[in-house]
C-alpha cells in the first residue's frame, strides 16, 4: 500500500532491545480506531518474510483468517535465519539454518497454510540480494492470477533485512500491478503512536479473530530457537518484545 522507501534503521539503533521500548498499552490505545481493511479483492496472497518467524509474528493472525475465508496463503522465507545467534561457526550455523526451516514448516502447518517456499538467501545480507529478490517474487507473482496480493515486511521497519525484502516486494507487486501489503514487526518495539516516521494515515487493520490469534500464538512456539533459552544465552527474542507482539492488532501499511 505504501510507495516510498524510507530507512529507519537508525532509529530502531537508537533503541536496541536493552530498552524495552514502547509499553503495548500506547499502541494497543493508539490502534483502537483504526479502520479495517478490506480484503474481498484478495483470492491469493503471497506473504514474505526475511527470516523464518517474520511471517507469523507479523501476519500469523492475518494467515489463519484469509485461509479460512478461502484466500489461497502461499509463504516465502528469503532467509534461513543463520545469523540470528552471533560468534557461530559454519557448522552450528548450518545447524540452526536447518532447524529454523523446520520450526518455519511446523509453525505453519499450526496455521494451517501450505508448506513454504525457502529461497535460501544469506541472513544479514538481504540488501545485496534485493534485486534477485525481486525477480523471484515477480515471478511468483507473475505465475498468479490479478487478484494475488503480496504481504512483505515494511520498508521503514529499522531492521535492514525487513526493509530489503518490502523494497522487493514493492519492486515485484508494481512490475505485476499487484496490492502491496506491509506489516511491521520492529517498529513495535523503536516507535511510538504518532511518530513521524510512521505512514499512520494509511493504516489499516486486518480482519481476525480470537482464534486466529490463538493459533498465531500457538505458531509462535514452534521457533523455540528464538524464543527459547539455550543453555545459559537468554531467548533471542526477549519475552517483553513477544508480549507486544502478540497483543498488538495485526496492522498494514
Amino acid at each position: 500500500m505504501t510507495v516510498a522507501n524510507v530507512d529507519n534503521c537508525a532509529l530502531f539503533a537508537a533503541r536496541p532491545l536493552t530498552d524495552v521500548g514502547t509499553p503495548t498499552e500506547e499502541w494497543l490505545d493508539a490502534l483502537a480506531d483504526v479502520p479495517q481493511l478490506d480484503v474481498g479483492g484478495c483470492d491469493e496472497i503471497i506473504v514474505v518474510a526475511a527470516h523464518p518467524d517474520d511471517e507469523t509474528l507479523g501476519f500469523g493472525a492475518s494467515m489463519v483468517a484469509l485461509a479460512e475465508r478461502g484466500v489461497r496463503v502461499q509463504v516465502v522465507a528469503a532467509s534461513d535465519g543463520g545469523a540470528s545467534r552471533q560468534g557461530i561457526g559454519l557448522l552450528e550455523r548450518l545447524h540452526l539454518e536447518r532447524a529454523r526451516r523446520a520450526e518455519l514448516h511446523e509453525a505453519i502447518s499450526v496455521l494451517g497454510v501450505p508448506a513454504p517456499i525457502c529461497l535460501g538467501m544469506p541472513d544479514g545480507e538481504l540488501s545485496d540480494h534485493e534485486e534477485r529478490l525481486a525477480d523471484l517474487l515477480t515471478e511468483i507473482l507473475a505465475a498468479r492470477t490479478n487478484r494475488t496480493w503480496i504481504a512483505a515486511t515494511w520498508r521503514g521497519d529499522g531492521h535492514p533485512d525487513h526493509q530489503a525484502v518490502g523494497r522487493a516486494a514493492a519492486t515485484a507487486a508494481h512490475g505485476c500491478d499487484a496490492v502491496l501489503l506491509e506489516y511491521p514487526i520492529w517498529m513495535w518495539h523503536w516507535a511510538t503512536p504518532g511518530d513521524v516516521a510512521l505512514p499512520w494515515n494509511r493504516v489499516r487493520a486486518m480482519p481476525v479473530t480470537p482464534h486466529a490469534f490463538d493459533r498465531k500464538t500457538a505458531a509462535v512456539r514452534c521457533y523455540r530457537t528464538q524464543v527459547e533459552p539455550d543453555g545459559a544465552d537468554a531467548p533471542l527474542l526477549p519475552s517483553f518484545v513477544l508480549r507486544r507482539l502478540l497483543a498488538v492488532r495485526e496492522v498494514v501499511f
